[in-house]
């Protein structure tokens, strides 16, 4: 006997885009209008034709735009490498947080603080270091991409704890003028972010969102049972390695420009798989809900206190730890009916 037909507004794609696209509507124009000064619709509008006050315009250009942009291309590239990394592993628990990736690229520039005496920024690329040794030291302990998502998984948390306490040690030993610039970053902040990061790190991000779009249904393959991948011809360890790789330089990059904002990688892709459940991989959803969250967490920071801001990492985890008992509790739920 079939099951009454249920209908549900977050079920068809149309209606979920639709919501998307309100939701990215509101939080860009509140983006460029609000913070500690605010800008009326008219005087957003006489910015976008070069005909507002010089203030108006050098806000927007120099401070609130790249920071927008900012938000945006960070949410975006932690959502996929979370994608990627539920995919392989099968377990929505694993993101690059778990996995001790963007520990390990805060780690990387911290340490190179440390022996350089540089500014925080001007070694953003370390962090990619960071993130793709964490890989290679994940990858050595477990035995090789071919073991099971689960050990990965539980060496990666191991790895994080380890990362996190040699980030502690290491910043007890700086100065206090970097020390405090370094823990700043540390909790993910997009303040003052520049076209001079975000040039270099946004042609990285998009050119790997593009191999991405280029391999998507290759990558879908992963959801299946292993055995039915082998028999199709495809070289799962290898195709485990290209994932987890990628995943690794979207989310050292996204460490690279604003710090760790935790809970995003994890979030967006479980979101997605709500709002587009028959798509095996919601790529672009995943993006947008993604690059959502991360401009929701840097606009709350910066108005709900004004003038004093919160560190957009700082609201992504206060948002994001009930997300994820709520995640466990749905889990434990699941597994209990079965």
């Amino acid at each position: 006997m079939k099951e009454p037909y249920s209908f549900s507004i977050f079920n068809p794609p149309l209606i979920s885009w639709l919501l998307l696209c309100v939701i990215a509507l509101f939080l860009v124009l509140t983006s460029l209008m609000y913070g500690e000064i605010q800008l009326s619709p008219a005087e957003l509008w006489s910015v976008a034709f070069d005909q507002a006050q010089p203030m108006h315009q050098l806000l927007i250009e120099n401070i609130r735009l790249p920071r927008l942009l900012a938000g945006l291309l960070i949410g975006a590239a932690l959502a996929l490498s979370g994608l990627l990394l539920q995919l392989v592993t099968k377990n929505t628990l694993a993101s690059p947080d778990i996995f001790g990736i963007s520990d390990s690229a805060v780690l990387a520039l911290a340490f190179t603080i440390l022996l350089t005496n540089s500014h925080v920024m001007g070694e953003w690329w370390h962090a990619l270091l960071g993130a793709v040794a964490c890989i290679g030291i994940i990858l050595i302990a477990s035995g090789g991409i071919g073991t099971q998502g689960y050990r990965i998984l539980v060496i990666g948390v191991g790895i994080a704890t380890l990362m996190k306490a040699s980030f502690d040690l290491i910043l007890s030993t700086l100065p206090i003028m970097h020390s405090s610039s370094i823990l700043v970053f540390s909790s993910g902040s997009l303040i003052g972010r520049s076209y001079s990061v975000l040039l270099p790190t946004s042609i990285l991000i998009l050119s790997l969102i593009f191999i991405i779009t280029l391999w998507r249904r290759l990558f879908s393959v992963v959801v299946l049972p292993d055995t039915v991948i082998q028999s199709i011809g495809i070289s799962l360890p290898a195709l485990r390695f290209i994932m987890i790789v990628i995943a690794a330089f979207l989310a050292g990059t996204a460490v690279s420009i604003a710090g760790p904002i935790g809970f995003v990688a994890i979030a967006a892709p479980i979101l997605s798989f709500k709002l587009f459940p028959a798509d095996l991989f919601p790529l672009a959803p995943a993006m947008c809900i993604g690059a959502l969250m991360v401009v929701a967490a840097d606009l709350l920071g910066r108005t709900l206190l004004a003038p004093v801001e919160i560190p957009a990492g700082i609201i992504s985890g206060m948002i994001g730890g009930p997300l994820l008992l709520w995640l466990l509790y749905n889990n434990s739920r699941n597994m209990s009916r079965k």
